[in-house]
């Protein structure tokens, strides 16, 4: 139980609460008001003392307790620990009531909506401990508010799958002067609260196809002033004397310098394919669907690449196309993981490739990693579009493996669903055949193969026409 918050806290119109509007008679107060009377109307008719004397305490009662009424309705606002909160770590919230009134509530029924996703173990109100492993929190909580206090229904659990997860609408009723009055219902909006993905241990070789910046660990694959050696050239104009190299200039009679690898950062676009949704989320421990490992990908290969120093962008092949711009640093790993939190898989008639991957949107140098489940054949189309432009692509495989037919046991079901397996597996063939590499996400060590692939294939020299 704690203190009601000053005007400058939390107001019921600044957290688009409901102030209750006045106080109604309760069903106690009926039967108290129509016994007295009854008895009294009684008494004085057929001449009965008693009857009178009986309704006596009756009508004492109710009047002692009504000698205090009430005035202000109760408050109610909703708070939510969320700060850096990722899958599986503990959540915890509160519902609070306050009494700003000169009256004492007698009794306070608060209820809340809690995400189920935010899995509420235990509750904790007016000091009493309720525990919610079994029941869930979707049920009414009683306590006692006096004057000038708040008491708070403390929420605990854990955070089950990443995401924006709503605490509340939250309600509650008071009633006051011995159970005659009750306050009108009193509601408060929903608060979010933002789980972070849980990102798994990724770890990719140093090679990269391309780099543009003036930072980062990744060494570019233009020549320039750098400390990575690639190679040994004639002596040409522009060319500095510290640069020759003195065993190779006598021994083929002819001025030959060192060239080296300027020491730039790489542009990493992660491009998050959201046309299509397939899988049952089980939350964090349990079965991913096809949204979460895409999303948890993008979280650890962003915090990958971030903590090198290179410059992350992140892009969605969807009707939002929504965009991050690129940057580097921890600030951007934090708007990367807020970005991610609003991913929704939305399936769209038109082809949103034009509005992506403009001209002033996609670095033609950049490497483009495609977290996609391959549902969609525009999906693939995109990423034969991308190879054939030129530029960097590796496509991540996010389908689930272990995804079941619809509709299993129903007689062609097994053998459409093998047929569709078959057709995938042809197209991811001829993404390969287009100089696509696609690979399964399987955490650390996912895109190793693949990176030294694509950079050996930008290291080579290209033809060029006339």
């Amino acid at each position: 139980m704690t203190a009601v918050p000053d005007p400058q806290g939390h107001q019921p119109e600044a957290e688009g609460q409901q102030p209750a509007a006045g106080w109604t008679p309760t069903w106690a107060l009926g039967r108290a008001v129509l016994l007295t009377g009854l008895l009294l109307i009684t008494g004085v008719l057929l001449g009965r003392v008693d009857l009178v004397v009986l309704a006596a305490p009756f009508a004492l009662g109710t009047a002692y307790a009504l000698r205090r009424r009430p005035t202000a309705g109760p408050q109610l606002w909703i708070t939510a620990d969320g700060e850096h909160l990722v899958e599986g770590g503990d959540f915890a919230g509160s519902v609070s009531i306050g009494n700003p009134d000169t009256v004492g509530y007698d009794v306070a029924v608060v209820r809340t909506r809690v995400s189920p996703w935010l899995l509420v173990e235990r509750a904790q109100v007016g000091g009493a401990r309720v525990d919610l492993s079994r029941t869930g929190v979707d049920r009414p909580f009683v306590t006692v508010v006096d004057t000038g206090t708040a008491v708070d229904l403390e929420l605990t659990g854990k955070a089950r799958r990443w995401g924006r997860h709503p605490v509340g609408p939250a309600g509650a009723r008071v009633a006051a002067a011995g159970g005659l009055l009750v306050s009108r219902s009193v509601l408060t909006e929903r608060v979010s609260v933002g789980v972070y993905p849980r990102t798994e241990p990724f770890e990719a070789v140093e090679a990269m196809p391309r780099a543009a910046g003036l930072v980062g660990a990744h060494h570019s694959r233009r020549p320039g002033e750098g400390g990575e050696l690639a190679g040994v050239r004639v002596f040409g104009p522009g060319d500095r004397l510290r640069r020759i190299d003195w065993r190779v200039s006598l021994r083929a009679r002819q001025l030959h310098v060192a060239a080296t690898l300027s020491d730039r950062d790489a542009e990493v676009v992660i491009l998050l394919d959201v046309l299509a949704e397939a899988g049952r989320s089980g939350g964090v421990g349990g079965a991913a669907s096809v949204l979460d490992t895409t999303v948890r990908a993008a979280a650890a290969i962003g915090e990958h690449y971030l903590h090198r120093g290179d410059r992350v962008a992140m892009l969605e092949y969807g009707p939002a196309a929504r965009r991050l711009r690129p940057a580097s640093g921890r600030r951007q790993y934090l708007t990367l993981l807020e970005w991610l939190l609003d991913v929704r898989a939305e399936a769209s008639p038109h082809e949103p490739y034009d509005q992506v991957f403009g001209p002033q949107v996609l670095s033609s140098d950049a490497l483009v990693v495609v977290l996609t489940p391959l549902l969609d054949e525009r999906s693939a189309q995109m990423l034969a579009r991308m190879a054939r432009s030129g530029r960097f692509v590796v496509a991540v495989d996010t389908l689930p493996t272990d995804i079941a037919p619809p509709g299993r046991g129903r007689g062609w079901a097994e053998v459409a669903f093998r047929l569709w397996r078959l057709d995938r597996a042809t197209m991811i063939s001829q993404l390969r055949e287009h100089g696509v590499p696609v690979v399964a996400w399987a955490g650390a060590g996912s895109l190793d193969q693949v990176l030294r692939d694509v950079s050996r294939l930008a290291s080579a020299p290209r033809a060029r026409g006339r």
